[in-house]
């Protein structure tokens, strides 16, 4: 056991391919607490970022490795409209709601079903209609799978019975030193992405795509 919150007991499921890489899952929020892989002299370092402690989790405020839900990102004002019916969400950042408000996804107890390969596992969740103010019951289903080719594969699926927005994603953090070894400011990121989505003052997304060229968002070379 990880430890103890008022919703019930937290656990820690562990995933291992052939390689020697391992991963960390807590039902608690479908967190991922940690991921061990070798580096080039085989030695073993955790890559993401994880607390030790149950209770650190629990007074967390950047969402650190959970599953984001009902909605990543933030929707302007709360506010959301559907059918010609308008919807206020809970407002959790700046006026705002954000990664799914107060009690999102990363906050909540996940049911975990494990596969007899133990190279895989499924967490489900229900959030009921009005969770955070959204529409509907949703049925959310995520699977982690970590195969033989060091590949971390992370599938999502949900189901409602009503129209509702739902983007689902994982907020871990990074660092492929290892995560007690300081900055990543010498890692190198390569994204093939020419380019990306205009925000606003408050980090509220326009609608707009931008080009990447001449900005400081350009990672599509190397270096």
């Amino acid at each position: 056991m990880f430890g103890e919150t008022p919703m019930g007991e937290v656990h820690i499921y562990f995933l291992e391919n052939s390689l020697g890489t391992s991963i960390g899952i807590l039902n608690y929020g479908g967190i991922i607490q940690s991921l061990v892989v070798r580096d080039r002299e085989g030695r073993e370092r955790d890559v993401v970022l994880g607390y030790d402690k149950i209770e650190q989790y629990l007074t967390d405020t950047i969402f650190n490795g959970g599953i984001i839900g009902r909605y990543a990102n933030r929707i302007s004002d709360g506010r959301f409209s559907i059918d010609g019916k308008s919807y206020q969400l809970s407002c959790n950042h700046g006026g705002h709601h954000l990664h799914g408000g107060h009690k999102g996804f990363d906050k909540k107890l996940w049911s975990v079903e494990e596969d007899s390969d133990l190279h895989s596992i499924r967490l489900r969740l229900t959030s009921e209609d009005g969770d955070e103010g959204y529409p509907g019951r949703l049925e959310a289903l995520v699977r982690y799978t970590l195969d033989d080719n060091n590949r971390l594969i992370i599938d999502y699926s949900a189901t409602t019975d009503k129209a509702t927005p739902v983007s689902l994603t994982n907020h871990s953090y990074f660092n492929l030193n290892g995560a007690d070894t300081g900055t990543i400011y010498n890692h190198h990121l390569l994204l093939h992405s020419d380019e990306i989505l205009e925000v606003d003052d408050k980090f509220i997304p326009t609608g707009k795509f931008i080009e990447v060229k001449g900005t400081s968002f350009d990672f599509r070379q190397s270096e």
